[in-house]
């Protein structure tokens, strides 16, 4: 590349920054709405998920398989009391 091409691309009258001060982001109002604005679509998606299974969640069907009452009483244990030593 000519010297005289490079002289352009950077003038004389540019900010000069340090490697540190150039590899740093900038904070301002942009910033703060874009990380408020996708918190509340990355809530709003989960609080969609959940609603969408939320039915799942309740049924019986899909916790252990059973359609009647009379086969969920299979799944119900009678509590024991616990044993204890002297």
């Amino acid at each position: 590349m000519p010297a005289d091409i490079h002289h352009q691309a950077t003038p004389e009258h540019a900010p000069r920054l340090n490697a540190t001060r150039a590899r740093q982001g900038r904070w301002g109002k942009h910033v703060f709405w874009v990380l408020i604005a996708s918190t509340v679509l990355a809530a709003l998606a989960l609080f969609g998920a959940w609603t969408w299974r939320a039915p799942d969640l309740a049924s019986v069907e899909v916790n252990n398989g059973a359609k009647t009452p009379a086969e969920a009483q299979r799944y119900d244990t009678p509590q024991t009391p616990a044993k204890q030593t002297p």
